[in-house]
């Protein structure tokens, strides 16, 4: 199967990462270390947009990085050019030999997508060879760390907007093609129900929806004559852009137009306002629209918009029912970064076993926590979660009673996948589905706990490094 991933992108993935991956797999093999197990986790250390969530995103574009993961001739010529500031290779030949015969043997396990997830707990967990699970961090990181913060956005934003239809719009203002596409997946998995995007259109089976823009009215001797043209044009497709003059004026040539359209046996679907004081012209339009006999005619606004806009307008009574939501979804406006962090947990010693890690800091928010983590998820018995516990999968919990949902599932065995991916709409129904469980009295109340095996692991650890 191609994945999502290797239809975008024609060319080997395996160098999208940082130099020094590189670097210390080289000292790893260099020094006899390279097939030591090792345990990472991928997690985020603070809630995006001040708020008490964030929805899980990107695992599916994860699955085909690490599927395609080799170094081709390509990758390899490319890598014996480097230098160091000696002027000699980088990386001597033997092990560009080495990679040349690599394979992705990891064990994987990972939240699936449209999960609510909190701080600190695994995203993602990579068990396998020292090099391995080291070589594929950055990818993941800017795989997971994006696709995470968009889709939290678009949740955000289809909680306020109730069940309104939301259109995402942003790919002009994104960063770049590939932000883009990922944006679009992301904002449908976090509740968006379709973007203006035709290429994610294709690629994710993301309904997509638009009509015209203000140079399409500008581009005709009148408004009327733009609005006729359209519909002559596409009958039944017809949102009419009303703001490019005067906005009331606008709401009554697309009423006319929309009574021309009936005649010929088609509906006006709506008008969209796209600048001005949207709720009072919104108010105005319903009006103008309802005794003209248009009662089912969408008013879509745009101009924007997030979710503090949203929550405003619905406050001032705005008749909106459709937003097309751009630039501040697309790009996360207001946090423009997850954070989302890589960090060594156990590593396999010389007797076989585990030792666990901690990354020490001054900033406790830094800490990192050891072990080879999963989180237990226990509910109340109306099935509302109440509280995550992050506790040693070896281990176990230190209350063995305890009985809840295993948010880690297996993804990757030996390099080999087991994962069923779900198809883009069940993982957008799994967003809104635990959207419902984690009402906003749930999120205030809802707590993560490490559990107290792994405190004093944990403890210990810092102890020892005082």
């Amino acid at each position: 199967m191609i994945s999502i991933l290797n239809k975008i992108y024609q060319t080997n993935l395996t160098l999208l990462t940082d130099l020094y991956q590189l670097t210390m797999a080289y000292g790893y093999w260099k020094n006899g270390m390279s097939e030591k197990r090792a345990v990472f986790h991928l997690y985020y250390r603070k809630n995006p947009f001040k708020g008490n969530y964030a929805i899980a995103c990107g695992l599916e574009l994860a699955i085909g990085y690490l599927q395609q993961l080799h170094f081709d001739e390509e990758a390899l010529s490319y890598l014996q050019s480097l230098k160091g500031n000696d002027e000699k290779p980088l990386f001597e030949d033997d092990f560009l030999k080495y990679l040349k015969d690599f394979s992705f043997k990891c064990d994987v396990e990972a939240i699936p997508e449209g999960t609510v997830v909190f701080p600190n707990e695994p995203l993602m967990r990579i068990s396998g060879p020292l090099l391995q699970v080291q070589l594929v961090e950055t990818a993941l990181l800017t795989i997971i760390n994006f696709s995470t913060l968009i889709a939290t956005k678009a949740s955000r934003i289809r909680q306020v907007a109730g069940e309104d239809l939301v259109l995402e719009f942003g790919l002009r203002r994104a960063q770049g093609i590939d932000g883009g596409l990922s944006a679009s997946r992301a904002a449908f998995i976090g509740g968006c129900n379709a973007t203006s995007n035709i290429l994610a259109g294709q690629l994710f089976g993301i309904p997509v929806k638009g009509t015209h823009a203000h140079s399409w009215v500008m581009s005709h001797s009148t408004e009327m004559d733009s609005f006729q043209s359209y519909a002559a044009a596409m009958p039944n497709n017809c949102i009419f852009l009303v703001d490019t003059y005067d906005t009331i004026e606008g709401v009554k040539n697309a009423i006319q137009v929309g009574n021309e359209l009936r005649k010929n046996g088609y509906e006006m679907l709506g008008i969209r306002l796209d600048s001005g004081d949207l709720a009072e012209l919104s108010i105005a339009a319903r009006k103008l629209l309802d005794e003209a006999g248009f009662e089912k005619a969408a008013i879509v606004a745009s101009n924007d918009l997030d979710e503090y806009r949203l929550k405003m307008l619905k406050e001032k009574g705005a008749k909106i029912t459709v937003w097309g939501i751009g630039t501040r979804l697309a790009t996360a406006y207001d946090q423009p970064a997850l954070g989302g962090v890589y960090k060594l947990a156990a590593l396999e010693n010389d007797s076989g076993g585990w030792d666990y890690k901690v990354k020490l800091s001054e900033q406790e928010i830094k800490v990192s926590n050891p072990g080879i983590q999963q989180v237990l998820r226990v509910c109340n018995d109306k099935s509302s979660p109440i509280i995550d516990y992050i506790y040693d999968e070896e281990l176990g919990l230190s209350n063995k009673d305890l009985e809840g949902e295993i948010l880690l599932e297996p993804i990757f065995k030996n390099g080999k996948l087991v994962y069923n991916i779900p198809n883009i709409n069940k993982i957008q129904k799994q967003t809104l589905k635990q959207l419902q469980r984690f009402t906003p009295e749930v999120l205030e109340k809802h707590e993560v706990h490490l559990d107290e095996k792994l405190v004093k692991i944990k403890r210990e650890i810092i102890n020892k490094h005082k």
